[in-house]
């Protein structure tokens, strides 16, 4: 049975994977243990860890309940880790998926966890070198992280469109705004937790699943959401990484507040109508980002996804005010407003140079800088 540790509600963190890059052609570089072994010479007490593929490093802040102390934290991790790359003469950058690495170029990071996963989903594993940001939220129990996760479903194509940073892939446009969850996909436990009401429910049907011995523990689901009952969070997946920091924050403070007025609307009760139109409005996000069409799965209205965002942005205006994130808001509104995002800005990299390689250098520029 699944344990749900119960956390402060609304504390929050973020977890960052970037990629590593040379500064020759800002290729990926195997070069996440020689960037550890010189970030690991000073003493830090940060999280700072290998991922999937020796091409990425992932970093996750502590926990908090204020956005301006987690961006305060983010800022100075990217210092120790930018000292780290100039000594070693390699690049870090944001972005879902790198533009033009090759896949079966990449090699599996020799930890036992992801020697089992290679094991299992072939080359699978390799093409999952993509880049996301994860964010956690704290919950009171297992009940109301069910309750969450189900809530923020509905909302999950404002986090993709919001986030967006993948155009290219492989070294093709791939006219998609994040194409980085197409690889999420293909695995077969992706997608979405099951319309559970409560969290002895969601027990009943994690217990079948390991029985059947189709999972082992929760990492075994690649869902969009998902309830981390050892953090007593709910962690929602589906960002791609933001090219700077403080887009990363102001996300993280979106979920924060959406999740401060689900909690004090204690009316709102989860739909499983939601689901219906979830794969749809998902595939929108990706593929058209602010521009896509949203179905509201309560009447089914439709409207743009960049419209949803901004009247949502007005529903939470009291609740960000409470919970001290209105600036934060403010950023994604304007962002939403101009109806530009990072793949925007990158495809604009792109249109002037006509290099995939100096767009990379451009995205490390950012990450390593603001």
């Amino acid at each position: 049975m699944l344990e749900f540790n119960n956390s402060i509600p609304l504390t929050m963190g973020v977890e960052l994977e970037l990629q590593i890059v040379n500064r020759r052609d800002y290729n990926l570089t195997r070069g996440s243990d020689d960037l550890l072994r010189v970030i690991n010479k000073t003493a830090h007490g940060y999280d700072i860890k290998p991922e999937i593929t020796e091409s990425m490093i992932e970093i996750a802040t502590s926990v908090h309940s204020d956005h301006h102390a987690m961006l305060a934290e983010l800022k100075e991790m990217r210092s120790l880790l930018v000292a780290a790359a100039d000594k070693l003469n390699l690049g870090l950058a944001g972005g879902g998926a790198h533009p033009f690495q090759h896949w079966e170029d990449q090699r599996i990071y020799p930890a036992d966890r992801y020697k089992l996963v290679s094991e299992l989903y072939g080359y699978l594993a390799k093409q999952f070198t993509v880049y996301g940001q994860h964010i956690h939220i704290g919950c009171p129990s297992g009940d109301e992280a069910i309750r969450l996760a189900h809530l923020l479903a509905r909302y999950i194509p404002h986090f993709i469109a919001l986030s967006a940073s993948s155009p290219y892939y492989q070294g093709v446009d791939t006219s998609f705004q994040s194409s980085r969850l197409t690889s999420i996909n293909a695995f077969p436990l992706s997608g979405t937790m099951p319309f559970v009401p409560d969290w002895e429910a969601f027990n009943a049907f994690f217990n079948k699943m390991a029985q059947l011995k189709i999972v082992a523990s929760m990492k075994d689901f690649y869902w969009d959401i998902r309830p981390k009952p050892e953090y007593g969070t709910v962690e929602i997946r589906v960002c791609d990484t933001p090219l700077s920091i403080d887009t990363a924050v102001a996300l993280g403070a979106y979920a924060q507040t959406l999740a401060s007025y689900f909690f004090a609307q204690r009316e709102l009760q989860p739909l499983q109508t939601t689901y219906l139109t979830y794969t749809y409005n998902r595939f929108q996000a990706c593929r058209f980002g602010l521009a896509g069409t949203l179905i509201d799965p309560a009447g089914g209205a439709q409207s743009s996804i960049q419209q949803d965002i901004l009247r949502t942005i007005e529903m939470l205006a009291d609740a960000a005010d409470d919970l001290g994130t209105a600036d934060a808001i403010e950023q994604l509104r304007v962002r939403a407003l101009s109806g530009q995002s990072d793949a925007g800005w990158l495809r604009g990299c792109y249109e002037k140079s006509g290099s995939l390689n100096d767009v990379v250098r451009q995205q490390s520029a950012v990450w390593m800088t603001q």
